[in-house]
C-alpha cells in the first residue's frame, strides 16, 4: 500500500541521487572529449525525441552530412572531410546528447515513483523538483550553445560553453549534496564555527575556476602560451587586451589563460591553508580533516596534471582528464563543505 508518511531520511533516494550524479559525472567527461575532437557540431539540428536515433541508412547518412557541410567548421576548417571522418564526430557528439537522455530518464522517472510512493524527504522533494527543471533547461542551453557554432562561427561560443558547463557542474554538486541530506537526515545539530563558511567559499572557488577552464577550452587557449611559468618566455601574455572589457574576459586567449593559471595558484594556496588549519583545528571532527587532505591532494594533482596538458599542447587524453579531475575536486570540495556543517 502507498505510504504518505515521508521519513526524515532515505537511502533508497540517497543512491538515486548518487547515481545520477555519477552519469552527471560521465556527461561531462563525454562532453570535455566532444569539445577537444571537435564533434560538438556534428549534428546541426536539435531533435528530443527523433534524434535519439542514429542515421540507420546510406541515404540518412549522407543527408546529416550535407547538412554539416552546409556550416561554417566544415567550410573553413574541415574541407573536403570523407564521410567516415564525419561518423568519427558524429557518433562523440550523438552519444553526448544520447547520455543527456539516458540522465533526464534516470532522474525523471525515479523522481516520479519515489514521489508517488512517499519516499523522499518533505524537505528535499522542492529542491529535486528544482533540479528536475534545471536538467530539463539544461538541453535547452546545450542547443543555444551548439546553434552559436551554426552560421558565422567554426565553434561553439566560449561564453555559452562555460553557461552549459556550469549548469552541469551545478547539477552535480545539488546531486551530491541532496543525496548527502537524504542519507544522513536532517542535521541534529549544525556547526557555526568558520569553517562553514571557509568550506563554502573554498566550494566557489572551484566552481569559479572550472567555469575559467571552460573559457580556456572555448577559446582553444590551451593551444598557445605553452610554456610554464612564464608564457612565451615573459610574465604577462603579450596579447592580452581585446577590443572591449567582455572580449578580453571572455574571448581573448591570453586573458583567459592568464586568468585560469592565476586562479590555480590561489586555489592551490587555498587548499593547503585549509589543510593546514584543519590540521591544527580542535573544531573538525576527524573524517573533517582527511576530508581537507584530500582536497589538498587532489588539487595538486590537478595543478600538475593542467601544467602537464598546457605545455604538451592539450592532448584528447590529458584534457579530458583535466576535466575529469575537475569534476572529482569539485564533488570532493562539496562533501567537505556538507560535513563542516555537522558537529
Amino acid at each position: 500500500m502507498t505510504s504518505f508518511l515521508r521519513s526524515d531520511r532515505s537511502r533508497p533516494v540517497a543512491i538515486w541521487l548518487f547515481a545520477v550524479a555519477a552519469l552527471v559525472f560521465a556527461m561531462v567527461v563525454v562532453g570535455g572529449a566532444t569539445r577537444l575532437t571537435d564533434s560538438g557540431l556534428s549534428i546541426t539540428e536539435w531533435k528530443p525525441i527523433m534524434g535519439a536515433l542514429p542515421p540507420m541508412s546510406e541515404a540518412a547518412w549522407q543527408a546529416n552530412f550535407a547538412l554539416y557541410k552546409q556550416i561554417p567548421q566544415y567550410r573553413l576548417v574541415n574541407a573536403g572531410m570523407t564521410l567516415e571522418a564525419y561518423k568519427t564526430i558524429f557518433w562523440w557528439e550523438w552519444g553526448h546528447r544520447l547520455l543527456g537522455r539516458v540522465v533526464g530518464a534516470a532522474f525523471a522517472i525515479p523522481f516520479v515513483f519515489f514521489l508517488i510512493r512517499g519516499m523522499i524527504p518533505r524537505r528535499l522533494i522542492w529542491r529535486c523538483a528544482v533540479m528536475l527543471g534545471l536538467g530539463g533547461l539544461q538541453g535547452a542551453i546545450g542547443w543555444w550553445m551548439v546553434s552559436s557554432g551554426l552560421s558565422e562561427r567554426v565553434s561553439v561560443a566560449p561564453e555559452r560553453l562555460m553557461t552549459h558547463l556550469g549548469l552541469a557542474l551545478t547539477l552535480f554538486v545539488l546531486l551530491i549534496w541532496t543525496g548527502l541530506d537524504a542519507w544522513a537526515g536532517a542535521p541534529r545539530i549544525e556547526q557555526r564555527s568558520p569553517w562553514r563558511g571557509w568550506a563554502l567559499a573554498f566550494l566557489g572557488l572551484v566552481f569559479f575556476q572550472c567555469l575559467l577552464g571552460a573559457l580556456v577550452a572555448g577559446n582553444d587557449a590551451g593551444l598557445v602560451y605553452n610554456d610554464w611559468p612564464l608564457m612565451n618566455g615573459a610574465l604577462l601574455p603579450d596579447a592580452y587586451w581585446g577590443k572591449s572589457l567582455w572580449s578580453t574576459l571572455a574571448h581573448s586567449q591570453g586573458a583567459v589563460q592568464l586568468h585560469h593559471r592565476l586562479v590555480a595558484y590561489g586555489l592551490f594556496a587555498a587548499a593547503l591553508g585549509l589543510a593546514f588549519m584543519a590540521r591544527r583545528s580542535r573544531h573538525l571532527p576527524g573524517e573533517a580533516k582527511v576530508m581537507a587532505f584530500g582536497v589538498a591532494g587532489i588539487v595538486t594533482l590537478q595543478a600538475g596534471l593542467g601544467i602537464w596538458t598546457l605545455m604538451v599542447h592539450v592532448p584528447v587524453s590529458l584534457g579530458v582528464l583535466h576535466q575529469a579531475g575537475a569534476a572529482v575536486l569539485l564533488g570532493t570540495a562539496a562533501l567537505f563543505a556538507w560535513r563542516v556543517r555537522r558537529a
